[in-house]
């Protein structure tokens, strides 16, 4: 159940930021540096939005269901997670849009909020993996204002459990509220909250568990050459190889052969 999307109207100008479509998504023309410094810079106005980090399996996912497509454009930004994203944007001629990875977005936040006291809310995951976050954060970013951590249940919940979070959230006045609940589910919640909470959502997927230790990144070198992928189906060959296949296939046919 959960809650009902409602009417919302972003606070910062949509069509400020420069896009490029790729599939249908129109993802942000930006890079690492240039999308952490307009965050920071507008982020009280950001309240109640979201932004997605999307790569080239949610591309896929969107470019195939017209719901899942409006969600993606729906919220401030879609940046550029994935590397083959940001290769497709400089092969179309936008030179300076480079890769905006959700777990190294994340990460870097967290040593600017030190300085500028921005507030963090976790939401997903296992508590056992926020517990880890909370002893790493604690280690690494004393400062870091947490805001609140929730481990919501494995099953859709009751419109009394979702007001409930939506309570818990909002009471800690998060400026960010980072969402890891995987893709397509974290967009979707994201889109629902959407003006319900206070602080910017982001949907971050996996980043918890790199954070926590449970899975470990690829070496940067392979982040830099946009195979990440392939690192992570090196981990997980049975869970992946069949996704990793069919989109990788699907991506290149319809970005990279028909221009789409």
């Amino acid at each position: 159940m959960g809650s009902k999307y409602v009417k919302f109207k972003h606070k910062v100008d949509k069509e400020s930021i420069p896009k490029c479509n790729i599939m249908g998504v129109d993802f942000a023309i930006t890079d690492m540096d240039k999308f952490l410094k307009f965050t920071a810079d507008n982020i009280k106005d950001l309240s109640g939005d979201y932004i997605c980090f999307s790569n080239v399996h949610t591309t896929v996912m969107a470019f195939e269901n017209e719901r899942y497509r409006m969600i993606q454009n729906g919220g401030i930004a879609a940046a550029p997670d994935g590397g083959p994203i940001s290769s497709i944007g400089r092969k179309r001629g936008y030179k300076e849009m480079g890769r905006v990875a959700g777990p190294t977005f994340m990460e870097k936040m967290f040593a600017i909020s030190e300085e500028r006291g921005f507030r963090h809310f976790f939401y997903g995951t296992t508590q056992d993996t926020l517990d880890k976050m909370r002893v790493r954060l604690e280690k690494e970013h004393p400062a870091l204002q947490i805001a609140g951590m929730y481990s919501p249940p494995f099953r859709p919940l009751t419109d009394e459990e979702d007001e409930e979070i939506i309570r818990i959230i909002n009471e800690g006045h998060p400026d960010f509220i980072w969402v890891g609940l995987g893709a397509p589910k974290q967009e979707i919640w994201m889109a629902r909250h959407r003006g319900r909470v206070e602080g910017l959502m982001a949907g971050v997927g996996a980043a918890f568990d790199f954070y926590a230790g449970n899975t470990k990144r690829a070496p940067l070198w392979m982040q830099e050459h946009n195979l990440e992928w392939f690192y992570r189906l090196m981990q997980n060959p049975r869970k992946l190889v069949r996704r990793y296949v069919t989109t990788n296939a699907k991506f290149i046919l319809h970005a990279f052969l028909l221009g789409k």
